[in-house]
């Protein structure tokens, strides 16, 4: 190793402070920007880093680890017997074989490819069971390998230029599908591949509908590794929201609807720089583009509806840590009715964030419970909604430590 590499946190007992040091700076944060995440003043941060401040208390741990997006405690404690993955959940049992079926490259034609409109039916079957599943990881498990596999194969046997445009329409759909469950999965490659073949397919399809979709999990995945990575989120979205705009004047819904959803990716990732006014400028601009849809329209994919943007706009609050405005906007969002499960206790998870930065530490567990009995499998995987509840079943208050112990076992998160 070059003498001027960065440490490995492990390679020596270092204290608390070190580590949060080498962690931020391998994030290429500044010790501003940092302090500015967790709410404290660079001066105090300075303290930790450099020793003067004894190791903090539980709450900013937490706040720390999310901020520099840690995904094992035991990088900040130094102890490894305290392993706690925090932004990975549990591989899930049927993961290997989704990996199997993204890794295959089969040279023989040894599949026989499906009629189309059999994939496509069974495509939207899959999607309508990702959104009316408490588990919807256990269900696309189960889906997955086959539809990956036939829908290479019908690229593979396309006859002509327009089959296989529309076969790789159906592979990006299918690749798309498939980040849903891998998300969160502790297989980041497995997540990337998926993400970059699902937008080589969707550009090969040339369908705008496509291109869109795969950009926006695209830039997702830019976007969740770091805030290093924000720019290139940017980039995709941007590049996706020019590409579509001038084909909405009579665009269908489909397409409508994807690009208010690259919309909002964008004023989300400008929430996680703090970037108030750009936020909700883009918030804005999405919303006028949810209402552009029938009021009963629901995005496939996305889940961009009018219904979402009440969500949408307590993450922008929550992102921006204005927690008075997150719980303004969660009480406004609570009139719409978001269809999908998954997203549903998404919304919940991002509430419960909003009244933690409130100090309404009771009302967040009360919206983890609703996040678990919208989709179980949501919660599990989700990282914040696992610092909440390992803070929480700290608290000095026995009522609510028990509540939280409770949920976090049914959770699975406290098991040995």
């Amino acid at each position: 190793m070059s003498s001027d590499a960065t440490p490995d946190p492990y390679a020596d007992p270092l204290r608390f402070g070190q580590r949060v040091q080498i962690l931020r700076e391998r994030r290429g944060m500044t010790q501003a920007q940092m302090a500015d995440l967790v709410g404290i003043s660079p001066h105090t941060l300075r303290k930790i880093e450099n020793g003067q401040q004894k190791a903090p208390g539980l709450d900013m741990v937490m706040r720390i680890a999310e901020a520099l997006r840690v995904r094992d405690l035991a990088d900040l404690t130094g102890r490894p017997d305290g392993n706690v993955d925090l932004f990975v959940g549990p591989g899930h049992p049927r993961l290997a074989a989704v990996k199997a079926a993204v890794d295959s490259f089969p040279l023989a034609d040894s599949v026989e490819p499906p009629p189309v409109a059999h994939l496509e039916a069974r495509l939207h079957a899959a999607w309508r069971e990702r959104h009316a599943s408490k588990n919807h990881r256990e269900v696309l498990g189960k889906l997955l390998p086959d539809l990956i596999r036939d829908a290479q194969a019908l690229v593979r046997h396309a006859d002509s230029a327009s089959d296989r445009r529309r076969a790789q329409a159906l592979l990006a759909e299918v690749y798309s599908l498939s980040q849903f469950f891998i998300a969160y999965q502790p297989d980041s490659s497995l997540l990337w591949r998926v993400a970059e073949r699902g937008m080589v397919a969707a550009q090969e399809s040339e369908d705008p509908h496509a291109i869109g979709v795969a950009s926006w999990l695209l830039a997702q995945a830019h976007r969740d590794s770091g805030p290093r990575h924000f720019e290139a989120a940017d980039a995709v979205n941007r590049e996706a929201v020019a590409y579509l705009k001038p084909l909405l004047s009579d665009a269908d819904e489909d397409v409508l609807a994807i690009a208010g959803a690259l919309e909002f990716e964008l004023g989300y990732t400008a929430a996680r720089r703090r970037e108030t006014g750009t936020a909700w400028r883009h918030w804005d601009q999405a919303n006028d583009m949810a209402k552009r849809l029938s009021a009963d329209y629901y995005h496939p994919v996305t889940s961009f509806s009018r219904a979402v943007m009440g969500a949408h706009a307590v993450t922008v609050a929550v992102e921006l840590h204005q927690g008075g405005e997150s719980v303004r906007q969660a009480a406004r969002a609570d009139r719409s009715v978001i269809k999908s499960r998954p997203r549903r206790a998404r919304h919940r998870i991002e509430e419960a964030r909003g009244y933690r930065l409130d100090n309404q530490l009771d009302t967040a567990l009360a919206s983890l419970e609703k996040a678990f009995e919208a989709a179980p499998e949501t919660i599990r995987y989700n990282g914040y909604a696992r610092v909440i509840l390992l803070e929480e079943v700290e608290s000095t208050q026995a009522a609510r430590r028990r509540r939280a112990a409770d949920l976090a076992s049914r959770i699975g998160i406290l098991a040995a």
